[in-house]
């Protein structure tokens, strides 16, 4: 949410940042709200004062035994106003609250400014495209061959975008999860974490899904919980409503979740397979951060997610994402993309993201140092990873002519000594 103050100060260049989200912003109910607001409150103090003054004359009066009638009756009036003000500045603050749970949050000033995907920038790669003596197989193909990812059956269970792991298929994507968590956990410095899968209509404000979101979301209507797309929901809202000790920041969480997401693209081609489901499992990074060092834990967070793919072998890029290729809830964000050989194009698997303090305010999540103030922490996520392309990479990249696929070290201990499917 963000901060009513900065909105206060320079609405215009506030609009002008948000707006190179490809985002039309209009504060000018916002500030009549907050203007009468203001009014109401000074009229409210001063007739609080007046009230707390003229009880001690009522007290002073009656301790002399002296009439006080006139008095009292005054403060009635003076009551039942403070009890009106009261009321009208709840309705006001539900009023505002509504529009600005609207207004997305402004991009960094160091975020490129672009209309689309198109307009970001890439960072950096590593490693190199591998090259084949051969005609590549799809991950489909792969899958297939090997009988370890089913689709059909999977659409036959949940419709389509819904993939079913069989055998060795079932025993990767388990290992890859517990990899990727050992890696954070054990060499990252990261607390695990075991989400619910579902959350309350507040979590998913807390975090930004709401209310924008609503419609890409799967909704249990009886229980009013929404199924999570991510584990960045439930792992946030740990400290939703809390107040940290200054000390103990950096607070970093890492955990495993299956994501569900009713948006899955159009129709074509990018969406066989992995390239695009409505269910996918991912391990989530989270950090609660100093406002100081929140580029910097950013940063950390950014080549942690990065280490997986070292790791792995799998060559990648890191792209700034452009002012409007932004989320509604990033100020700046990072795409990590895993190089597909049959595709021939760069699959996004993960996003990592600064939100600055604009979660923070939605859910109350807050800081303080020693004699200071509670204020409103910086948040950060990101994937680490997401494993649908992930597999899709790793089954395209480490294909041998005969069709086996050769497995990563980094992965054979999680493997139980299996070291390539088929052949």
């Amino acid at each position: 949410m963000i901060d009513i103050k900065r909105l206060r100060e320079n609405p215009a260049a506030l609009a002008a940042l948000i707006e190179t989200k490809n985002v039309k912003v209009d504060f000018e109910a916002i500030l009549e709200l907050d203007a009468r607001r203001r009014e109401l409150i000074a009229e409210a103090d001063q007739l609080k004062a007046t009230r707390n003054t003229v009880s001690r004359e009522i007290a002073e009066l009656q301790k002399a035994k002296q009439d006080a009638g006139e008095r009292i009756a005054s403060m009635k009036t003076v009551s039942d106003r403070i009890k009106a003000i009261d009321g009208e500045i709840k309705e006001l603050d539900t009023r505002q609250n509504e529009l600005l749970l609207a207004i997305p949050n402004a991009p960094h000033p160091s975020a490129p400014v672009g209309r689309n995907e198109l307009d970001n920038v890439v960072e950096r790669d590593w490693g190199q495209k591998p090259e084949f003596a051969f005609a590549v197989r799809d991950h489909l193909e792969l899958g297939s061959l090997h009988d370890i990812i089913d689709f059909p059956r999977g659409s036959k269970i949940a419709g389509s975008g819904f993939p079913l792991y069989k055998g060795l298929g079932a025993r990767l994507e388990r290992a890859l999860i517990n990899f990727m968590l050992d890696l954070h956990t054990a060499e990252h410095g990261y607390r695990e974490i075991f989400p619910p899968f579902l959350a309350s209509a507040e979590s998913m404000t807390a975090t930004g899904q709401l209310p924008k979101m609503a419609e890409d979301m799967y909704y249990a209507e009886k229980d009013e919980l929404y199924l999570i797309p991510t584990a960045e929901v439930p792992i946030t809202n740990i400290h939703r409503d809390e107040i940290l000790d200054a000390d103990d920041l950096p607070v970093c969480y890492c955990g495993y979740s299956a994501c569900f997401r009713r948006e899955a693209g159009s129709y074509g081609r990018d969406v066989r397979g992995f390239l695009r489901t409505h269910q996918f499992n991912k391990v989530e990074l989270v950090k609660f951060v100093h406002p100081d060092h929140g580029y910097e834990e950013l940063a950390k967070l950014l080549d942690n997610a990065e280490e997986v793919l070292r790791r792995l072998g799998l060559h990648y890029r890191v792209l700034r994402l452009c002012t409007g290729d932004l989320s509604f809830a990033s100020a700046t964000t990072y795409d990590i993309e895993v190089w597909s050989p049959a595709e021939q194009k760069y699959l996004e698997c993960s996003s990592c993201s600064s939100f600055e303090d604009f979660q923070a305010r939605r859910g109350a999540m807050r800081y303080k140092e020693k004699g200071g103030k509670a204020q409103p922490c910086h948040t950060l996520n990101g994937s680490g990873l997401a494993t649908s392309r992930l597999i899709v990479a790793l089954l395209e990249c480490y294909q041998q002519e005969d069709g086996s696929i050769l497995l990563p070290k980094a992965l054979h201990p999680y493997m139980g000594g299996v070291t390539r499917i088929g052949g």
